[in-house]
């Protein structure tokens, strides 16, 4: 990274409302100067081992991020998990100081920093209780947009979206028929004239009724007319304001952890042809490029969930006294905390292992894969952790184990199973033959 200043700025404009009537949001982190030096710096070496510490950008950018957190206690994720409830007023805050547009360059309004940093605010926001998934998709969905996307795309959208008057927060790829195995995905979009017509149908689509655009993978080529199986797939953006009701219908499906997700019916949708991403036919590319950067943020969101079930069974194993002592005293207790805490510090140096090879521009899949497997294990041990160390109590909704046990759990199964993370590297990195 080079050494240069750069500033969090208060972009936020007002939009329309998703929630008439509902108040503005007043907790908003104060704009902070970042110092960009290198991502990690060697400190002083003991006994003959390098220690390594983070940048200065790095720890000003935790602190900011648990300075706006903080305003958002367990208590508001709370009450909106009861109702099932989107946080409004903490995305409108993380837009207004500009970290969902950490990955969009300067130039379009946004901070210009890497997966690493994006990485780092998605963490301090579930390490401070929350759930990161009411907004992650803005940043990882940058990649296709990014990579992919016309100059006069990026121009069109991508000031907006940094501002916070459109956000791009859906990601339309998962079929009821086709799973994982993307490249059986039946939903078609046939050129006709300056027009797209989309039609077929997609599940656990999340945040759409809190989205603006949608990145959508669709196929344009008939499989059995191309060469290769990943070939023919495209990718649209779709402007969901004037495609609900339009030949998109949207129906909730409602999830055991608070995460407003839909399936979602196409019928003869009309797309301009202006919002083709890329070429035609190479869209399955360039959803790759954009699921390497999900793994690697989806791994440290489960890094910052472990964290949090860390600090809540050290400190309720050292408050709660049984037969006259801590049960924290008891090894019982304390050594699979312990593990839980080392299998987290795992798996975060293999976060940071992908992301500063995402960041520079080097393949990663590998990396990117065992990062997201190892951090979602971690914090899934940690979540088991906490509730038996809870006893009774990790069941209450009132100590918010639970509610962070069920919304950790999602990840081991998206936004990729970790029995495919280990088909992927069993075929891929080891050589073995293909299992499925």
């Amino acid at each position: 990274m080079h050494h240069r200043a750069a500033r969090v700025k208060s972009v936020f404009r007002p939009r329309r409302s998703r929630n008439p009537g509902a108040p503005a949001a007043s907790s908003i982190v104060s704009p902070v100067s970042f110092h960009r030096g290198p991502p990690w710096t060697p400190g002083k070496a003991k006994k003959g081992v390098a220690v390594v510490t983070e940048s200065e950008l790095h720890r000003d950018l935790r602190r900011a991020v648990r300075e706006l957190c903080g305003r958002y206690p367990n208590e508001y994720w709370r009450r909106l998990d009861e109702v099932r409830g989107y946080p409004e007023e903490f995305v409108r805050a993380m837009t207004k100081a500009s970290f969902l547009s950490a990955l969009i360059p300067e130039e379009y309004g946004g901070l210009g920093f890497g997966v690493t940093e994006a990485s780092i605010i998605l963490e301090e926001v579930n390490r401070s209780g929350g759930n990161a998934g009411a907004c992650h998709a803005q940043m990882y969905t940058m990649g296709t947009l990014l990579r992919h996307g016309s100059e006069a795309q990026k121009r069109e959208y991508l000031p907006t979206i940094a501002s916070g008057e459109l956000r791009l927060q859906a990601f339309g790829v998962t079929e009821p028929d086709a799973g994982t195995d993307t490249t059986k995905i039946k939903t078609t979009a046939v050129r006709h004239g300056d027009r797209y017509v989309v039609n077929g149908q997609k599940v656990f689509i999340s945040r759409v009724p809190h989205s603006d655009l949608m990145i959508l993978l669709a196929r344009t080529t008939p499989r059995d007319q191309v060469a290769r199986r990943s070939d023919g797939l495209s990718v649209l953006l779709v402007d969901l304001r004037d495609a609900v009701g339009h030949g998109l219908e949207v129906r909730p499906i409602r999830a055991m952890m608070n995460h407003d997700t839909n399936a979602l019916f196409f019928d003869n949708l009309e797309v301009p042809a202006g919002n083709l991403i890329g070429e035609e036919g190479r869209g399955f590319r360039y959803i790759l490029d954009g699921m390497n950067a999900e793994r690697i943020l989806i791994a440290a969101e489960c890094i910052g969930d472990g964290d949090w079930f860390i600090d809540r069974s050290t400190g309720y194993a050292k408050e709660r006294v049984i037969f006259d002592r801590p049960i924290g005293q008891n090894q019982g207790v304390q050594f699979p905390i312990a593990q839980a805490y080392i299998h987290l510090r795992s798996a975060d140096l293999m976060r940071f292992k992908a992301a500063e090879m995402f960041d520079a521009a080097e393949p990663c899949g590998a990396e990117a894969n065992m990062a997201k497997l190892l951090a979602a294990d971690a914090s899934w041990e940690a979540a088991n952790v906490a509730v038996q160390t809870h006893g009774g109590y990790g069941f209450a909704s009132e100590y918010d184990v639970e509610r962070k046990f069920r919304e950790t759990r999602l990840y081991q199964v998206a936004p990729i199973s970790t029995n495919l993370i280990l088909s992927y590297v069993g075929e891929h990195v080891l050589g073995l033959p293909r299992s499925f």
